[in-house]
C-alpha cells in the first residue's frame, strides 16, 4: 500500500482541483449515489475526576458509486490542543480498493480534512456571494479557517479579510495569509470581523454562539464550519432568523446541531448544499442573507482522498509498504 506523509498530502493536494472535486462529491451525495453509514463520535480521555473529557474521537466511512476506492477516516477533536501547540482537529484515513477490499493507501488526513472543508467555504462563496469582489470576515483562526481563506481566495476575487480569533493566532493568521488578497488584517473582536464582510466564515469548536447577528449588513453569506454536535453552537438566534435560506451540507444532521436546535429549525427547512452545486437553488436577491452550516461529510472524504492517492502514484509522491 501507498504510504503518504502530511507533506506529500499537501504536496498533492491542490485547492484549483479540490474545488471541483469536492462539489462532484457533493452532486454524487445530492443524487444518493452514495454510502455514508452513521459517524460515530464520542467523548475521549475520561477519568480525570471533575473535568470534562478532553478530546472526541469520530470514525467516518464513505464510499461513492463507482469510484475505484472507498475510505475509512479516524478523526479526533481536542479543543486544548492549541495550547499544546497541536492541531485541533487530527486524521488519517485508510483509502481501500472497492473491488477487493484491499488496503490501497494510508495517508495523513489532518491537511486533507482542512483543505476538504474549506472548500465547502469556497464553493459556496463562488455561488452563493453577491457579485463583485469578496470582503472576507474569519472568526477562528486555525487550519480550517486558512484552508477556507484560500479556498475562497481560489474560487472568487477575493479582495480582503479581516480575522478574529480570542488568541494570538489571528495575528499569525495575517502574517501567513498576507498574499491571498490586498487587505488581510487580524481585528479586535468578531464583529468588526463581520460588519462590512461579504462573506463570513466561522471556523471553531465554541459552544456559544462566536458574533452577533445584528452586526451582519445587508447581503452576506454566512458559511458555518465548527458545529457538529447539539452542544456546539457558532451561529446566534438572531443570524439564523434573519437568513433567507438555509443549505446544509447533510440537513439531517445540521438540524440537530446548537446552531439550529435553540431556534427550532426542522430539517425540511435547510436545503441540501448539494442543489446549489446542480443549480437548482440559490441567491435570488443582493439584500437576502444566506447561511450555509456545515456538519462535515465522509463523501468529502473519499472523494479528496481517491484524488490525493491518484495524483501521488501518477507523480511517485509517497512511500510503499507491505502490511
Amino acid at each position: 500500500m501507498l504510504v503518504l506523509s502530511q507533506s506529500d498530502v499537501a504536496e498533492v493536494c491542490s485547492f484549483d482541483a479540490m474545488l471541483e472535486v469536492v462539489a462532484d462529491a457533493f452532486r454524487a451525495q445530492g443524487r444518493g449515489a452514495v454510502e455514508r453509514p452513521e459517524r460515530p463520535h464520542f467523548p475521549v480521555g475520561k477519568g480525570r475526576d471533575g473535568e470534562e473529557p478532553p478530546g472526541t474521537g469520530l470514525a467516518m466511512p464513505a464510499y461513492i458509486h463507482g469510484n475505484d476506492y472507498y475510505a475509512t477516516k479516524l478523526a479526533s477533536v481536542f479543543p486544548g490542543n492549541e495550547a499544546r501547540g497541536l492541531p485541533t482537529v487530527q486524521a488519517q484515513l485508510q483509502l481501500s480498493d472497492a473491488e477487493t477490499g484491499t488496503p490501497a493507501a494510508y495517508m495523513a488526513a489532518t491537511h486533507l480534512t482542512a483543505v476538504r472543508t474549506g472548500c465547502i467555504a469556497g464553493l459556496a462563496a463562488r455561488e452563493l456571494a453577491v457579485e463583485g469582489p469578496v470582503r472576507l470576515g474569519v472568526v477562528g483562526a486555525g487550519a480550517v479557517a486558512r484552508a477556507s481563506t484560500r479556498a475562497i481566495a481560489a474560487a472568487t476575487d477575493l479582495e480582503s479579510v479581516s480575522v478574529y480569533s480570542p488568541s494570538a493566532s489571528k495575528d499569525a493568521f495575517a502574517a501567513d495569509l498576507s498574499g491571498v488578497a490586498d487587505e488581510v488584517r487580524a481585528v479586535d473582536s468578531a464583529e468588526a470581523a463581520v460588519e462590512s464582510a461579504t462573506v463570513v466564515v466561522t471556523a471553531t469548536t465554541s459552544e456559544t454562539p462566536v458574533f452577533d447577528g445584528e452586526a451582519l449588513e445587508a447581503g452576506p453569506l454566512v458559511v458555518a464550519l465548527g458545529a457538529y454536535t447539539p452542544d456546539m453552537q457558532e451561529i446566534d438566534a438572531t443570524t439564523v432568523r434573519n437568513a433567507v435560506r438555509i443549505f446544509g451540507d447533510v440537513p439531517e444532521e445540521v438540524a440537530e446541531t446548537g446552531d439550529m436546535r435553540d431556534v427550532g429549525v426542522d430539517a425540511s427547512a435547510i436545503v441540501p448544499f448539494a442543489s446549489v452545486l446542480s443549480g437548482e437553488a440559490g441567491r435570488e436577491s443582493p439584500s437576502e442573507i444566506l447561511l450555509v452550516d456545515s456538519v462535515g461529510s465522509a463523501v468529502l472524504d473519499a472523494a479528496a482522498a481517491e484524488h490525493v492517492y491518484e495524483e501521488a502514484a501518477a507523480t511517485g509522491v509517497g512511500r510503499e509498504i507491505e502490511l
